[in-house]
């Protein structure tokens, strides 16, 4: 029950800051955007219908596509968005100071960049769709096995290019700029928190390395069969997952043990196990 409380609150939130982008500063700056958003902003300058409630249309339309295609879970996971996402555009959208909140075009597609960047990644983090126009590129990746990524810039170029006979060269650059922060701070939000360092250490005194790394800096380890490239020895390597704070801690202590160890590190990210995303097991 909390797992499904936080996941709903996060979801709205996620929403919330999304729609907040788009109303407050993608739109007013005529800026060109992806999504449904995009394709409902061109579709209101042909029929003069308010764009909030296009979304919606496409976002239901989107949902019921969705259910026939991909199943009821994935309507499970994307019906709190395709609500939430149009409501919290209307709402915003009739905060008159909210549309005036800045002028200089630039500021503006900053701000609509981080905004939709972070709200999509609260939402992608938990697992969950916003639904819109998410859908046809999961229908086709799941019938053709053709990346999803690629599915999805595609689907953006032919929306923005929609946009272009309604906006001007200055919006459609400035729109450029917007897709290529908000896909950038997406990435960023996705690996919050996900960040860790894998270490390999080679050296002849790894059961001296493997005990300190237990005792001092409290993260496991594992060995590796390795055999040296000079002398062709067999010996044992040290592997460990350890945080980024603690690289500095690992280096003293394994160089302090040996100086002439050999230490290869490097970034990665999403580790599940224990320490990380189970309990620590008391030695």
């Amino acid at each position: 029950m909390k797992k499904v409380i936080s996941d709903i609150l996060l979801v709205l939130l996620g929403n919330a800051i999304l729609a907040f982008g788009y109303a407050v500063f993608a739109i007013p700056a005529n800026l060109i955007v992806g999504g449904a958003t995009g394709i409902a902003l061109t579709l209101e300058k042909i029929f003069y219908i308010d764009y909030t409630n296009i979304v919606f249309v496409i976002n239901m339309m989107m949902l019921v596509i969705g259910l026939i295609f991909l199943g009821k879970s994935f309507v499970a996971g994307t019906l709190l968005s395709s609500f939430a996402f149009p409501i919290f555009l209307e709402i915003f959208e009739n905060i008159s100071y909210l549309q005036n909140i800045s002028h200089d075009v630039l500021l503006c597609t900053i701000y609509a960049g981080i905004c939709i960047g972070i709200g999509l990644g609260i939402v992608f983090r938990r697992g969950y769709s916003t639904g819109g126009m998410d859908v046809p590129p999961l229908i086709i990746n799941q019938k053709t096995g053709i990346s999803l990524a690629s599915i999805i810039n595609v689907c953006d170029i032919i929306i923005l290019f929609m946009q272009i006979f309604f906006s001007s060269f200055e919006g459609i650059l400035y729109g450029i700029i917007a897709v290529v922060i908000s896909n950038y701070v997406l990435d960023k939000v996705l690996l919050i928190g996900e960040r860790n360092i894998q270490v390999l250490i080679i050296s002849s005194k790894h059961e001296q390395i493997a005990d300190a790394i237990f005792k001092e800096i409290n993260r496991g380890c594992t060995f590796m069969n390795v055999t040296t490239g000079y002398l062709h020895e067999p010996q044992h390597a040290v592997l460990s997952v350890i945080s980024a704070r603690q690289y500095p801690h690992i280096n003293e202590v394994v160089l302090n043990i040996d100086p002439t160890a050999f230490i290869i590190s490097n970034d990665i990210h999403s580790v599940k196990g224990r320490g990380f995303t189970l309990p620590n097991i008391d030695l």
